[in-house]
């Protein structure tokens, strides 16, 4: 059992495999000539705040080390810059000083945590100051107005999905997490897709099927559920889960801060 959204999960406007690879045996230089490359591309089909943060979303995973797990770790100065890649690849985006390089700081700067952020929001705004264009989603992204939240499951307690709701405006979107309970409670997937209807289906599919358990949660318990989640680590199975995981997993955690305690 895991969540049953309707639709297809939302990718990236250019969902690349090859990024994580390409940041794994490229110097920080290399890596971003890569990214900016990929930039151009794009933000020319990237329609609002949430396209941007899905493709921000895939480049913080291929960061790796890096990256998401480097954001929790303290800034110990220029001497290390070389072995952080997410370190290297602000101070060169800065240097750049290109609207392609400027929209991936934007985008960092939302998505990213820790130092990541803080360091790309700074060099975008000294960017921004120096007069280069910011992209029209710029102001909105990283914080849509959070809504509703639900969580699902099987009724013998071994697999759980908690659903919230987002909205940029009238564009609202799900981010909807799969917990194993057999795993301790652990991100077992995560989904980001269009809200559309998901909450009414969801409530017939629980209508229809006795052994599904449904229940409209807080925005503060949906919180607590995935904080108890990311305490107790992730256990994606198969590779799809894996991937998706790994993807979403910056997404998640900028939602995560959104909702009220």
């Amino acid at each position: 059992m895991g969540p049953q959204v309707p639709d297809e999960p939302l990718g990236s406007p250019s969902d690349d495999p090859e990024l994580e690879a390409v940041f794994a045996r490229s110097s920080p230089a290399d890596a971003l000539a890569a990214v900016l490359t990929e930039a151009r591309m794009v933000l020319a089909e990237v329609r609002g705040p949430l396209d941007a943060e899905l493709w921000g979303s895939d480049i913080v995973a291929a960061l790796g080390s890096g990256g998401d797990r480097a954001d929790d770790r303290a800034d110990d100065g220029d001497d290390d810059q070389a072995d952080d890649p997410a370190a290297a690849i602000v101070a060169a985006a800065e240097k750049a000083a290109t609207p392609e390089a400027l929209a991936t700081l934007i985008v960092l700067g939302a998505v990213g945590s820790g130092t990541l952020r803080d360091a790309a929001r700074e060099a975008a705004g000294r960017l921004a100051g120096a007069g280069i264009g910011r992209p029209d989603w710029a102001d909105a992204i990283g914080v849509p107005s959070p809504g509703q939240s639900w969580c699902y499951g099987d009724v013998a307690g071994h697999q759980e999905a908690v659903t919230m709701t987002f909205w940029y405006g009238d564009q609202g979107h799900v981010v909807s997490v799969l917990l194993d309970h057999d795993e301790g409670g652990a991100i077992k997937d995560i989904w980001v897709g269009e809200a559309g209807d998901i909450l009414d289906r969801t409530r017939e599919m629980a209508r229809q099927d006795p052994k599904m358990l449904f229940e409209m949660i807080t925005q503060a318990d949906a919180r607590a559920r995935l904080d108890r989640a990311f305490a107790a680590g992730e256990c994606p199975e198969q590779p799809a889960e894996a991937s998706n995981v790994a993807s979403r997993r910056a997404i998640l955690r900028t939602r995560m801060a959104l909702l009220h305690r």
